[in-house]
């Protein structure tokens, strides 16, 4: 998932996505220059969220 998808599967902003993502510990990958997410981390992500 890029950070489009991250940003609008999560109902936030790509700006807030961008910000936080880092502090929040989102699963991202670099590949190139681009950050990417596999939909199962994320759930994964999420489900630990408090």
């Amino acid at each position: 998932m890029t950070v489009d998808d991250v940003a609008n599967y999560l109902s936030k902003p790509r700006s807030w996505v961008y910000g936080n993502w880092k502090a929040e510990q989102i699963p991202f990958r670099k590949v190139g220059q681009s950050l990417r997410c596999r939909p199962v981390d994320l759930e994964r992500w999420l489900d630990n969220q408090h």
